[in-house]
């Protein structure tokens, strides 16, 4: 049972890509995960070293890998990387003869040690924005060099997010919304992940600017993937995100979707560190 409906997910990848505008990358072997690399031979890599660091880094705190600058360095390196960072957001549109999509995205990655509470401000720090991309051609450059999440190991997500808008609760395009949770036996996320993104930036959802993004996160015992959208009270647009997820994912009837508000998960990580700080950790 478990190989014919991973052998559905595969046969029912390619429809985001036809149906939202991405098929001229594309062809129908999309759900095998070798269009990916034959994309990568024929479009050349505009990764950073941070992103190749992504692959090989084994380590238990992000914050901590080789990518990561001399302690002596850090304050200055981080600055210039935020001046650079932001330019090159600015900076971010189509280039010649490529095709553009609606939305420029952004893909962040973060990383944390399982067990270790964070605060906001140590969650904003841990979150590594991987670079923009506003067409096709661009995104296939970055996905194509970038590991598979069912290759992650550890507490690591990856997210894809519009540009100007942080993967974080608190954020503006975000603080009034919510998201949609589908929770992943092992060995689903990698293709679930990829269905999701192409049908994102394909515009198959059909609900304007409210989709922020997606996030997929890898963890020990199973995965889990969730789209976010800016407004958590409108019911008919949550609804349609709802049925357009279960449709590109090809989920069976009775798989668990779970809506929370990120004011409710806001809530729910104030009162969980409440108990931690009162009971001395940390």
């Amino acid at each position: 049972m478990q190989d014919k409906s991973e052998s559905n997910a595969e046969s029912r990848a390619s429809g985001p890509c036809r149906s939202g505008g991405l098929l001229y990358l594309c062809d129908e072997t999309i759900g095998s995960g070798s269009h990916a690399y034959v994309e990568m031979k024929v479009l050349p890599s505009i990764l950073r070293t941070g992103v190749s660091c992504l692959k090989d880094d084994d380590s238990g705190d992000h914050d901590q890998d080789n990518c990561s600058p001399k302690d002596g360095e850090k304050e200055k390196n981080d600055k210039e990387e935020k001046d650079s960072n932001t330019t090159k957001r600015k900076a971010v549109v189509p280039g010649a003869g490529e095709h553009p999509l609606q939305y420029n995205y952004s893909f962040w990655y973060s990383r944390r040690t399982p067990g270790r509470p964070a605060s906001t401000q140590s969650y904003e720090q841990n979150i590594k924005q991987i670079g923009s991309f506003a067409s096709v051609e661009q995104f296939w450059r970055f996905y194509s060099h970038m590991i598979r999440p069912g290759d992650l190991t550890g507490h690591s997500d990856f997210h894809l997010f519009k540009e100007g808008v942080k993967p974080m609760w608190e954020d503006d395009a975000n603080k009034s919304g919510g998201k949609w949770i589908i929770r992943l036996r092992k060995g689903l996320a990698s293709r679930c992940w990829e269905n999701l993104i192409l049908a994102m930036l394909g515009e198959q959802f059909m609900v304007g600017e409210e989709i922020c993004g997606a996030v997929v996160s890898v963890r020990f015992q199973e995965d889990i993937i969730s789209i976010w959208n800016k407004t958590a009270s409108d019911q008919a647009t949550t609804a349609r995100i709802r049925d357009t997820l279960r449709r590109v994912l090809n989920l069976p009837p009775n798989t668990i979707m779970e809506y929370k508000t990120h004011t409710d998960s806001i809530k729910a990580w104030e009162d969980f560190h409440g108990l931690v700080n009162a009971s001395g950790g940390r």
